[in-house]
């Protein structure tokens, strides 16, 4: 049978609450007491119960994050960067896929919120209606990492994504190119289809480059899939000579497609991407890419958390954390 509260105390001839003072950390008990009960708390393997502790404090000390797919590198990196954190305040985590779906989204918002987490943090390609709704029932603080809230209702943190986008488009028209393909993931992910799309149509327009459509073109964020468009876009009118990938995925794809045709970058192309994750580094040539700094998105975004679990003086719920643009051998 499982060692109780109330058999610590038996053995250390003490009161449960003298108990239930050491393994809280309250101070208010003699010294030799305290090493009493430790003393008894470790031969007798006694480990507190922590529902029961959660319904005496009202506090779980677990937080739920919820991910589209933990098994992309943008979702595990901002994941470690929480767990980390949540460990340092020694929160524990639950941990669900929605697989990119608004009904599971929905569905595990209520699990977790059943669950009696202390707090929230959520991501997704988008927030729909329904997982709004959802949100609003809440009675915990919810934090959204490395999503866009074109709202601007919920606490985020994020880079400036579209910012980022102008910087990298921006780098390449500085080399010379005016026919610049935009490579991106899915565009149901707001991040893609607003942020990353504005900065680069913003990059051509400030320079006075016409926005051609047909340059703009939506892949799965899969190797295969951009692998695989490389040969939709050599056969774009009016040869590009510059490509700006979504994702760095995206752009290992693309560059083998291009290599694999016997042609090489940055010679016959120039190529910028997102993300900076190893991907980057390991292939040749390595990618000049917007480093996104997904371990801090998430490690950021538990900290806020806990200040609003807490009720602490938040000065901002929308932070942005600074990017900066990595040049390697893939632009000139």
């Amino acid at each position: 049978m499982a060692i109780t509260i109330y058999d610590v105390a038996r053995e250390a001839n003490v009161s449960m609450a003298t108990v239930s003072r050491v393994v809280n950390g309250n101070q208010n008990v003699k010294p030799t007491t305290r090493k009493k009960v430790l003393d008894c708390i470790e031969r007798l393997g006694y480990r507190p119960n922590a529902v029961a502790r959660g319904l005496a404090s009202k506090k779980t000390t677990t937080i739920g994050v919820i991910v589209p797919d933990i098994s992309k590198n943008f979702y595990s990196e901002l994941s470690r960067g929480i767990a980390d954190v949540a460990t340092m305040y020694e929160y524990n985590i639950i941990l669900s896929n929605s697989d990119e779906r608004t009904a599971r989204e929905v569905e595990l918002i209520e699990d977790h919120l059943g669950k009696q987490v202390d707090g929230l943090i959520f991501m997704s390609d988008s927030i729909s209606d329904e997982v709004r709704a959802e949100m609003a029932t809440a009675n915990v603080p919810i934090v959204l990492a490395g999503t866009l809230d074109v709202e601007e209702q919920l606490a985020t943190v994020n880079i400036d994504f579209e910012e980022a986008a102008y910087v990298a488009v921006s780098k390449l028209i500085e080399n010379g190119h005016q026919r610049i393909v935009f490579v991106s993931g899915p565009f149901t992910k707001d991040i893609n289809r607003i942020s990353k799309r504005n900065g680069y149509v913003r990059a051509l327009e400030d320079v006075g480059l016409v926005v051609d459509e047909s340059l703009i073109v939506e892949v799965e964020n899969t190797y295969d899939n951009a692998y695989e468009e490389w040969q939709q876009i050599r056969e774009l009118a009016g040869k590009p000579t510059a490509i700006f990938a979504g994702s760095d995925i995206i752009a290992v794809g693309l560059l083998n497609g291009i290599r694999d045709e016997g042609l090489s970058v940055p010679e016959n192309y120039e190529l910028i991407c997102f993300e900076h994750s190893i991907l980057a580094r390991v292939v040749r040539p390595q990618l000049t890419s917007i480093v996104v700094p997904l371990y801090d998105l998430g490690a950021v975004s538990m900290r806020l958390l806990t200040k609003l679990m807490n009720g602490e003086e938040v000065e901002q719920q929308q932070v942005i954390l600074p990017f900066r643009l990595e040049e390697r051998n893939s632009v000139k």
